[in-house]
């Protein structure tokens, strides 16, 4: 690409244009293969040096960049994390909740909602620093939750965090059985008397 061809696009971008390691390389060779090689000898040692320098100062900017949290639904007060399979619950779902919620002696402000599709490429990490006390996971989600060793409407404890996994929230309002298994194991994780 010859000098004319750069001023004209310069014209055109306004932005700054940036290479990748390969494409620098091809530009490079271009560069020194034409002519006017000898003053432009020192342009290409400065364009060197600078995007090394840009290169590291890029791999330390991505080093110190941190994902936005997980986003969670409500106040999450008491460490009490829902976890869901529908992108929303819609109000018969959001209503057998709240129950069920309150049922177990909390309320709906002292937990805090999660959809799969928030969970959908995050890190186990960025899922612990949630800091949760109790997790219920509500039918399929794509996180690597799944991985633990919880068997559905078992109660299980991990370091500090108890997990309690179950069918989805539309199939446990479907199923009258389903809800028995819920209410029982909800019994347990909460420790109410029965």
């Amino acid at each position: 690409m010859n000098t004319e061809n750069l001023e004209q696009l310069s014209q055109f971008l306004q932005e700054e244009i940036y290479l990748i390691p390969e494409d620098r390389e091809k530009v490079l060779q271009e560069i020194k293969a034409t002519p006017k090689a000898k003053p432009i000898q020192n342009q290409i040692q400065a364009v060197e040096n600078s995007t090394e320098v840009s290169s590291s100062m890029v791999e330390e900017s991505f080093s110190q960049i941190e994902p936005d949290p997980i986003p969670v639904k409500g106040n999450f007060s008491k460490g009490i994390l829902l976890v869901h399979e529908e992108s929303e619950l819609n109000s018969d779902l959001m209503d057998m909740l709240v129950k069920m919620i309150n049922a177990c002696g909390h309320s709906m402000s002292e937990i805090g909602l999660v959809s799969s599709e928030s969970l959908e490429n995050r890190t186990m990490d960025e899922f612990l620093a949630l800091n949760a006390h109790i997790v219920l996971k509500f039918g399929r989600i794509k996180h690597l939750i799944n991985a633990l060793p919880a068997h559905p409407y078992e109660v299980f404890s991990e370091d500090e965090t108890e997990y309690l996994f179950a069918d989805s929230l539309s199939m446990i309002a479907e199923d009258k059985k389903l809800k028995r298994d819920l209410w029982q194991a909800l019994q347990k994780l909460f420790k109410l008397t029965t």
